[in-house]
């Protein structure tokens, strides 16, 4: 019999209006694969993660007490009329996975710790539990390193000058400058004469200086804690997270800290108990820094019924690995190191061996960092999922993912205020037939250049090393589109980054996060605000500061923010808009002066499109036709920039980036979020950089940057220990034509050319 039980078999939307969504009612099936599809700002992620995802979330954190709901993260109310048939959501995105130096791709995936507790049982000699084979405990921890495998020195010529007394600002680290709180404590400790050069100081004073242990120390009426300059430096600086520090401050640390690796366990990060025992005459350590398809095979060999259990999970989590494409990493890899794409790939893994079945999964571009001989692999594991009786929500561009889908919903038809409509929903044959953006473009195809640009000179890299790359030398054309390509895991980014970035007028333009707090946006990023508030303060007779969110104009009620922070004690805090500037971010003075008939806080409302009628000409301008040539025409000048996608930030930092003049570029996955109308846009501005003069170098898996390029060159023919070596140079048709790489039976495919 049939009960309503039965007949929760779609997630009901019904009126969501999440930042550009238009009302959306879109029914999505459950136990099926949806894709979402549209251009780039079209309100795809405002669907899938600002609406559905956040709810699902929401609720789900609604059912613990209000003490513990004030340790989670805050999830708003997303704005929609209803939501039904909800079941858990799990999101899988790309945030890369911290830069906690203690995080590995073992401990991340638990296949370290399964690997301790086989090493503890079969271990010989055997010296314990568990933890004594973890670098993270006390007890298997290397005492000298603390379990990082590195020591830290500082370079002291980074932190002072010998040659001047501390009067003098002998002390050139940042904030201990003459007459600072830290300089003070130095010429108060009474320790030193401070009219004494550094390097007529005795082998005392020096030493207390440099090292002496926080002390108390008298300072005419009042008590002091003294500690020497290292000391000092390292407690405030060097010990904190790197991902946290203000560039300035980062940047110090760069130049003062040393690194090296620990000279009592070899940088293995464990103590001499741990790296004695041994499996087959290997330690734990050596286990940790095999490729994980090598590790997978040494545990395969392994029978020992007694870890049966433990040594069958930890051999599928290891497969897992391999089989999602990252069998070149090593447990031992370190979490801050890899890339977006890979750490997506990493938290996919846990849940795949998972029992839990009717889960809502949410992915995030999957096939980001992905070349089309993976993108099958990702596929299957989707897949896989499914089969288990979950709901997968994708959101993504790619025609291979596209294909494989039970269901699509494509929003459009434009970005920004021109999109978040459902152009479309059903199956993909009728996607094609559809006649949308998305479904006219599934099967467009760029075509081989007919004639290749000629190269103006060479940029050579010799004896490439790094990681997997074995001694590669090869010629880098100047004054060319050159895209480097090869499965994941090949060495295109140790190639590239580890040999040409640094090098003198080489611009590297990632997608990396942009250092900046939630006052940030595209307008004060690329400096048009500059331009603005002047226009502003020109037409209305009044200083430009008033136009600043960050100074004078701001409202005194939410300090120019728009929001105001509720702190609700043990409830989950509280972000409203500010009542005073209805979110407009600017006292009701400075909104009085207008501009053509719109004042600040409209202005920053527009698109860049809509500020691009604004502003015909001048220096505003200027700044928006690049960011609309970059293909960010959609987003609005105030959206923070804690908003923006990967693919978005690359492209808003290569339009910085452009106001220059940099001799050679250098691009890493700059089709990340675009549609596939978007990508020949994206290769018409790569052609205006190279007919500008500049030298344009893309790591790339997307065939139609392949196609479009003037030379190739690719990696492989492997990852990891497989790779590491260039297998093709030179013009797209000779490896279309005769290459046997994998990227040559890709590219031949989709430029539908067959091999000589």
């Amino acid at each position: 019999m049939t009960t309503n039980a039965d007949s929760h078999d779609v997630i009901e939307v019904r009126g969501a209006r999440e930042n550009n969504l238009r009302g959306v009612d879109v029914d999505i099936p459950k136990r099926r694969l949806t894709v979402f599809t549209g251009v780039s700002g079209s309100g795809k992620s405002s669907l899938v993660f600002g609406t559905i995802a956040a709810e699902s979330q929401r609720l789900i954190n609604e059912t613990y007490t209000a003490f513990i709901q004030s340790f989670m993260p805050n999830v708003g109310r997303p704005d929609v009329d209803s939501l039904r048939n909800l079941s858990a959501a799990i999101v899988v995105d790309q945030e890369r996975m911290g830069a906690n130096a203690r995080s590995t791709v073992g401990t991340a995936t638990d296949a370290h710790t399964m690997l301790r507790i086989v090493f503890s049982r079969l271990g010989e000699p055997n010296i314990g539990t568990s933890g004594a084979f973890s670098f993270n405990l006390a007890e298997g921890m290397c005492p000298n390193c603390e379990g990082l495998g590195r020591v830290s020195d500082v370079n002291l010529g980074e932190l002072l000058d010998r040659d001047k007394s501390l009067n003098e600002g002998a002390i050139t680290a940042p904030n201990f400058g003459v007459g600072t709180w830290y300089w003070q404590q130095f010429t108060a400790s009474g320790f030193f004469d401070p009219d004494k050069k550094l390097r007529d100081y005795t082998e005392q004073e020096w030493a207390d200086f440099l090292h002496k242990p926080s002390t108390k120390v008298k300072a005419g009426n009042s008590t002091i804690t003294y500690e020497g300059l290292v000391v000092k430096v390292q407690r405030l600086y060097l010990l904190k997270e790197r991902a946290s520090m203000q560039a300035h401050i980062r940047e110090f640390v760069d130049r003062v800290a040393t690194f090296a690796t620990c000279g009592e366990c070899g940088g293995a990060r464990l103590n001499a108990a741990a790296l004695s025992s041994r499996i087959h005459g290997l330690t734990i350590a050596d286990c940790s820094a095999m490729q994980i398809s090598d590790l997978a095979d040494f545990v395969r060999k392994l029978d020992e019924p007694s870890v049966a259990p433990v040594l069958k999970t930890l051999l599928e989590t290891l497969d897992s690995l391999c089989g999602i494409g990252l069998g070149y990493l090593s447990l031992d890899r370190e979490s801050g190191t890899i890339s977006g794409g890979e750490a997506q790939r990493v938290k996919m893994v846990r849940h795949l061996g998972s029992s839990l079945t009717d889960v809502t999964y949410v992915f995030d571009e999957p096939t980001v960092g992905l070349h089309p001989h993976d993108i099958q692999r990702m596929n299957e594991l989707l897949l896989l999922l499914r089969e288990k009786g979950n709901t997968v929500l994708v959101v993504e561009h790619k025609p291979e993912v596209i294909a494989i889908a039970d269901h699509v919903v494509d929003l459009g038809p434009g970005a920004g205020t021109d999109g978040g409509q459902i152009r479309y929903t059903g199956d993909v044959a009728g996607l094609r037939a559809s006649g949308t953006l998305t479904g006219r473009h599934l099967d467009h195809r760029a075509r081989l250049r007919e004639t290749v640009r000629t190269p103006a000179g060479q940029l050579p890299i010799t004896g490439a090393s790094l990681h997997n790359l074995r001694d590669v030398s090869v010629d880098v054309p100047l004054g060319v589109l050159t895209v480097v390509t090869g499965v994941a895991g090949s060495g295109k980014s140790s190639l590239i980054h580890g040999s040409l970035a640094g090098r003198e007028g080489v611009v590297v333009v990632d997608q990396s996060a942009i250092r900046g707090s939630r006052r940030s946006n595209p307008a004060t990023y690329t400096g048009l605000l500059d331009p603005v508030r002047t226009a502003f303060a020109k037409a209305n007779g009044v200083k430009a500061a008033l136009f600043s969110a960050n100074s004078e104009g701001a409202c005194p009620n939410c300090k120019g923010i728009g929001l105001v922070y509720t702190d609700l004690a043990m409830m989950a805090g509280v972000a409203s808009v500010c009542e005073k500037c209805d979110g407009k971010r600017f006292t009701a003075e400075v909104l009085t002066h207008k501009l053509r008939g719109k004042d600040i806080s409209e202005v920053l409302a527009m698109s860049v499109a809509e500020a691009r009628e604004f502003f015909p000409s001048g220096p505003a301008r200027v700044v928006l036709d690049r960011l609309s040539g970059v293909g960010l025409s959609y987003i609005s000048l105030g959206q923070p920039l804690t908003t923006l996608s990967g693919g978005e930030r690359q492209r808003l930092k290569l339009a910085v980036r452009m106001a220059g003049k940099g001799a050679v570029y250098i691009l890493d996955e700059p089709t990340t979020g675009l549609h596939l109308a978007d990508v020949d846009q994206l290769l018409g501005l790569l052609d205006r950089l190279v007919d500008d003069g500049n030298t344009v170098i893309v790591i790339e898996h997307h065939q139609a940057v392949m196609a479009h390029a003037d030379w190739i060159i690719d990696l492989g023919p492997g990852a990891g220990h497989d790779g590491g070596r260039v297998v093709f140079t030179g013009p797209p048709a000779d490896l279309v034509a005769a290459g046997d790489t994998l990227t040559a039976r890709h590219l031949r495919d989709y430029v539908g050319i067959s091999a000589r």
